[in-house]
């Protein structure tokens, strides 16, 4: 029997959820309502089969979310990164760090309006997960 299939949310404190959402919505276009924002996978299915998702735990001293001091990360999908990044810091949103590439996409990283690190990932060759 299944028990997990993916990710089914992901939740976190912020001082004003209000600017928040604001905020998500301006900067990264996610479609917010009253409780949020809701993914339909199916539409990436659509797009790309291999359409994936990622869990990772992280040592505890793990440097990785700094600046950041929460003690998770929200990985999001974008298409075009570079010009996102372009136009999320002609908007003031602090960058860190440079684009990484790798071989299973591009990675990019911010600081959301709480200062929480949030990372930005353009795939590519989503099969390379495939065991």
């Amino acid at each position: 029997m299944k028990k997990v299939t993916g990710i089914g949310g992901i939740f976190f404190k912020t001082k004003d959820v209000k600017a928040t959402k604001q905020w998500y919505e301006k900067h990264l276009g996610l479609a917010v309502d009253e409780y949020g924002c809701t993914f339909w996978q199916a539409e990436e299915v659509e797009r790309n089969p291999k359409a994936s998702q990622q869990w990772s735990p992280f040592e505890e001293k793990t440097s990785y979310f700094d600046p950041g001091r929460q003690e998770f990360m929200i990985n999001y999908r974008v298409t075009d990164l570079e010009n996102l990044l372009s136009e999320l810091k002609s908007n003031g949103v602090q960058l860190v760090g440079e684009m990484q590439e790798f071989e299973y996409g591009k990675f990019g990283w911010i600081l959301d309006l709480d200062g929480r690190k949030v990372e930005l990932w353009e795939p590519a060759k989503e099969d390379l997960f495939e065991k």
